[in-house]
């Protein structure tokens, strides 16, 4: 028999009855180990705050390291830093333009992404304003 977890009695069933179709029809739908892993590890690079600054900004338009540093008041080699990161996880890309490297959202995925994450958090936001 499976221990119960130290939860809230409002915030689980009050007996163990699993829907066993339901169980049944979803087990066959299950997602791979290794795309769970890499689905974590995006939004563990997401869920720092310095590179949220650096998602939003990159939503609104591509930018060169000096003006997201300007932007975002750290230093180019600080944001470079955090840029790597967020490469490494195919979020951002970049090209060089002269001496200066542009960096933008990698695709509408990445925008989509972060764009409801903002949003759900700013509709949060506006609900408890409201009440």
């Amino acid at each position: 028999m499976k221990k119960k977890a130290n939860i809230p009695s409002q915030d689980r069933c009050e007996m163990f009855a699993p829907h066993r179709e339901t169980v049944t029809a979803l087990s066959q739908d299950q997602i791979d180990s290794e795309t769970i892993q890499k689905t974590a590890e995006i939004f563990k690079v997401m869920a720092d705050y310095n590179r949220i600054r650096i998602l939003h900004a990159l939503s609104k338009k591509e930018l060169c390291v000096c003006d997201l540093s300007e932007l975002i008041g750290m230093t180019p080699s600080a944001v470079s830093h955090q840029l790597r990161i967020l490469r490494h996880q195919d979020l951002v890309r970049y090209h060089k333009e002269g001496r200066a490297v542009f960096y933008r959202l990698a695709d509408n995925h990445v925008i989509t992404l972060f764009q409801e994450a903002l949003n759900h958090v700013l509709e949060k936001k506006e609900k408890i304003e409201q009440s």
